[in-house]
């Protein structure tokens, strides 16, 4: 079978992921004309509709859906495969939440570079509201995610680490929190206020304690930050806050430490032509990942949480 052109096979995958033959050809620099006559090949080509057209809208169809979904692919191994040839030099190109690089991912890739100098990461620090990765719209051979370990089709990843919440306070605090926490001011490290939901009713005290009171910051590292300079008392990542904890800028009010079901991943495409230096890396990151949780401390196992959850 003799191929399509590539730049028609091109203009059809970009006017599919777009939804837009107006916003395909000002992807690719052309006229909405042209993208239209190249789609018009293909279908001639192919003796199928890839768009039901309404006027001015248009909608790809399951059949160009599907020629489309192949295609980025495809188009995500030519990348690949040119990236690799042209840019081995220049390395790694890792996507990592912002609280992840300040709290601890600047310091590892920094030992990680002087133990392997050969091992080039391009970092690229990104607020998050919910962390994701798309490797085919994406320059990133690589990324670090919070998640539950599935991060959509063709991606694979592996565990660094466990997310567990405590309350976090500074040390001129601590007795006040633990006195009477509904005379403090709460932080609150995200808008939606979901870890100190999370924690009270997975640790299942201070029934009745109001949430939608306090200060609410973006990120955890903001909400550490606010804790850091006596603003209040936040939730915050354990093993992330144990630096400032054994520094003496934060202190644990409470030992009960609850596992949200998350971890942070290293994640990666399945068709990538890095898998030795991403391996590489990952066996970098593993050893460096906290894991230690400190003595004293009550980890609340996911059954548990189940169990007071369903009390609750």
């Amino acid at each position: 079978m003799t191929l399509p052109p590539l730049y028609a096979l091109r203009a059809f995958e970009a006017a599919a992921r777009l939804g837009s033959f107006s916003k395909a050809a000002d992807a690719l620099n052309v006229t909405p004309g042209a993208i239209s006559r190249h789609i018009r090949t293909l279908e001639t080509t192919f003796d199928c509709p890839l768009f039901h057209r309404n006027g001015p809208q248009v909608e790809v169809t399951e059949a160009g859906r599907a020629l489309a979904e192949q295609l980025a692919a495809g188009f995500r191994t030519l990348e690949n495969a040119c990236s690799a040839f042209r840019n081995q030099q220049h390395g790694l190109r890792l996507k990592a939440p912002s609280t992840l690089t300040m709290g601890w991912l600047l310091d590892v890739l920094n030992s990680v570079h002087q133990q392997e100098p050969s091992l080039n990461v391009e970092l690229s620090s990104v607020w998050m509201d919910t962390d994701t990765v798309d490797f085919n719209r994406e320059p990133f051979h690589c990324a670090i995610l919070l998640g539950n370990g599935h991060f959509g089709s063709g991606t694979q990843s592996r565990l660094l680490f466990k997310e567990w919440l405590i309350p976090i306070c500074a040390p001129a605090l601590l007795e006040q929190v633990r006195e009477n926490i509904a005379d403090c001011e709460l932080i609150h490290p995200s808008p939606d206020r979901r870890d100190w939901t999370r924690w009270l009713a997975r640790s299942g005290k201070f029934n009745g304690l109001n949430t939608r009171r306090g200060k609410v910051f973006d990120t955890l590292e903001q909400g550490n930050q606010a804790a850091i300079r006596g603003h209040g008392v936040s939730v915050g990542d354990l093993l992330l806050s144990l630096e400032a904890v054994k520094s003496g800028l934060l202190a644990l009010p409470f030992n009960e430490a609850v596992a949200t079901g998350e971890g942070y991943y290293l994640v990666w495409p399945q068709d990538t032509a890095f898998e030795k230096d991403i391996a590489l890396l990952y066996d970098r990151l593993k050893r460096a990942a906290p894991q230690e949780i400190p003595e004293g401390i009550s980890c609340l196992s996911m059954e548990l949480q189940a169990d007071l959850l369903h009390r609750l």
